[in-house]
């Protein structure tokens, strides 16, 4: 779902769901009218849902349905995320810089979505069971009007573009092949 950027106005941000990452056995009667209902409530007007494994298509003239595109260039263009909270959705949104809501479903997500509130970048996790249309729009609002999530984002972000990752990788294999070397 897609939703404009701060005092209402519609950049080019708009928020994108990845709860289609999950498939449902009947993903129609449960995600998309609620969905469909709720879209309104946020008071904002543009919506991007990927449609994705579970088939999403609401319909409406504020809603853009899309395919597969990928995450690192959706969500940089997004106000926020409504996702699952898979480890990758969850990574690509942390390198966007844009707040979430995440709706975590099985495995890791519920971890990944306690991860994402706890370092301040979505309010609480809505686990699929408790989405409504009054749940999700009371979160997305909370998610885009407290700039303190966006912020923290925008933070967070900036932080993982300036690690290099591969190099902290090499050097901890190396420093354990190095002890590994030492015991034998």
């Amino acid at each position: 779902m897609a939703a404009p950027g701060p005092a209402g106005r519609l950049p080019r941000r708009r928020s994108a769901s990845g709860v289609h990452r999950v498939r449902q056995h009947d993903p129609a009667p449960r995600a998309t009218p609620r969905r469909r209902r709720g879209r309104c409530r946020t008071g904002r007007r543009a919506r991007v849902v990927q449609s994705g494994w579970a088939g999403l298509a609401p319909a409406g003239d504020d809603i853009l349905l899309v395919g597969d595109l990928p995450h690192d260039w959706l969500f940089v263009r997004t106000a926020a995320v409504v996702h699952h909270a898979g480890a990758g959705t969850t990574g690509a949104g942390l390198r966007a810089g844009v707040p979430a809501v995440p709706v975590p479903v099985l495995v890791d997500q519920p971890f990944w979505a306690d991860r994402l509130h706890r370092l301040g970048v979505a309010p609480r996790p809505l686990p699929l069971h408790e989405l409504t249309a009054d749940t999700l729009s009371d979160a997305l609002r909370s998610c885009l009007d407290r700039s303190t999530y966006r912020d923290r984002a925008t933070e967070l972000a900036h932080r993982i573009r300036a690690e290099d990752g591969p190099a902290v990788v090499l050097s901890l294999v190396a420093r354990l092949d190095g002890e590994r070397g030492r015991r034998s």
